[in-house]
């Protein structure tokens, strides 16, 4: 606001010594028609009676920009003096010290001033997890399985293939299921029994089901993997 009331202060300056240059030029301008007033001219008086009537114009807006240039230096006195004041009684005051050992005393670092909300969160927690747990126990469990299929060799071509299979069929446990089978013929009119079973790997290993069918010796000569395959 200061720098604009400067600024305006300045031009009203201007304005006036322009003002005050009219006046001067104006009274030369009379001084050089002064020579001519004895002779009797209505033109001429005309013309002066306007200069003067200029001259008395030009004063008098003279006199009212010095007095406007005037109040406005007051004023700017006045706010630039009131401005410096008020900088300087609200000048900042300094931070009162606090003492950290005491401010550290009054803070509870385990939240004790939170002791019931914290029961209530925990409690909240221990719920959600217990329905958590409860969730995940009703959930059946993934078994792990192995698909596989067997080549069970007879002895020769007398043996009885039929038997042969139920006795293999026959090796039964907790974990093993049995699937299809068919003959596959070999050579010399001998055919091996084909047959799926599927196994849970936790429960039946391949080793000890091989060596389960390798006991009916009346039958059996050997046990071969021929597909393996996990379920």
């Amino acid at each position: 606001m200061s720098a604009l009331i400067h600024e305006k202060i300045w031009l009203d300056k201007t304005i006036y010594h322009d003002a005050e240059r009219d006046y001067y030029e104006s009274l030369s301008k009379m001084d050089s028609v002064a020579t001519l007033a004895a002779v009797p001219n209505t033109e001429l008086s005309n013309k002066v009676n306007s200069l003067e009537k200029e001259n008395s114009e030009l004063k008098k807006t003279m006199d009212d920009l010095r007095k406007l240039v005037i109040s406005l230096q007051a004023r700017v006195e006045v706010l630039e003096s009131s401005g410096a004041g008020k900088a300087k009684t609200e000048a900042p005051k300094p931070a009162p010290k606090q003492d950290t050992q005491d401010s550290d005393d009054g803070v509870d670092l385990f939240g004790s001033d939170d002791e019931e909300e914290s029961a209530e969160a925990a409690r909240i927690r221990e719920e959600r997890l217990s329905a958590y747990n409860a969730k995940k126990s009703k959930k059946p469990v993934l078994i792990a399985k192995s698909n596989i299929i067997l080549d069970v060799k007879p002895w020769d071509d007398e043996t009885d293939m039929a038997a042969l299979e139920q006795s293999v069929r026959a090796v039964n446990t907790d974990g093993l299921l049995w699937g299809a089978s068919k003959l596959v013929p070999l050579a010399y009119g001998i055919h091996k029994l084909q047959i799926s079973c599927v196994v849970e790997d936790d429960k039946v290993s391949v080793d000890w089901l091989t060596e389960e069918i390798e006991k009916v010796e009346d039958f059996v000569q050997s046990v071969d993997i021929a597909a393996f395959n996990k379920v």
